[in-house]
């Protein structure tokens, strides 16, 4: 019984160890097929510039009106066949947000190389958090409270920054989101693989949005400290 079933602060008893790794399986296959959504957006967005004038409040206001609709649809959809188209289209989004970022790196003389660079570290640090979450063998569901604060921390700088306009102020911004969401990528990965999270179409989204922040914050601060 006790290899079958144990129970930890999750507030909830755990999977056995074969419903686990069906989880994390088909949360890495579906964050893999994630990603072509993704590309498909930035591509779409940098090709016709059709959110080339989201600047500033308007551009805040769509992404996090568009992010916080699709979150809320993927969570109501979750446990039914709609879950994954869902899901799908909520990467779509989040790639074609990401073209005005993407369209600005590629206007520097290092811009592809930038965005290459980005991507190698947000795969490495990925590849390093995944690492840690299976061999690390204490509970990390003491940090979630305090890692929830600081993406709050980091939301409300980011907006007061648009309307600042400080290159410091999103220097700083990038810094601590990458810090911030690599360790949420690392307890969104132990959540998984302790049981703490049973279905896959939850799991993907939290290491997706881990993954996002991620590679957008080291696509800034690459883009700044490239450019003038």
């Amino acid at each position: 019984m006790n290899e079958q079933l144990r129970t930890i602060d999750y507030g909830q008893a755990l999977p056995a160890v074969e419903q686990r790794n069906r989880v994390l399986r088909n949360t890495y296959w579906l964050l893999a097929l994630s990603l072509v959504p993704t590309v498909l957006g930035a591509w779409l967005g940098v090709a016709t510039g059709v959110v080339r004038g989201l600047g500033g409040g308007l551009g805040m206001i769509v992404f996090l009106g568009g992010a916080f609709g699709f979150m809320y649809a993927i969570e109501k959809t979750k446990n039914s066949a709609a879950g994954v188209p869902v899901l799908l289209a909520f990467t779509f989004f989040m790639g074609l947000m990401l073209s005005r970022m993407i369209a600005m790196v590629l206007g520097l003389k290092n811009g592809p190389s930038l965005i290459m660079t980005a991507f190698g570290g947000t795969a490495g640090v990925f590849f390093v958090m995944a690492t840690l979450s299976s061999v690390i063998k204490r509970d990390l569901s003491g940090m979630g409270k305090w890692l929830f604060a600081g993406a709050l921390v980091i939301m409300v700088g980011a907006i007061i920054n648009v309307f600042v306009g400080s290159s410091l102020g999103m220097m700083v911004i990038s810094t601590l989101a990458i810090g911030v969401f690599s360790l949420f990528m690392l307890f969104d990965l132990k959540r998984i693989v302790d049981g703490g999270e049973t279905n896959y179409i939850s799991a993907t989204l939290a290491l997706y949005l881990d993954i996002f922040n991620v590679f957008q914050s080291l696509l800034a601060l690459l883009g700044i400290m490239d450019s003038d």
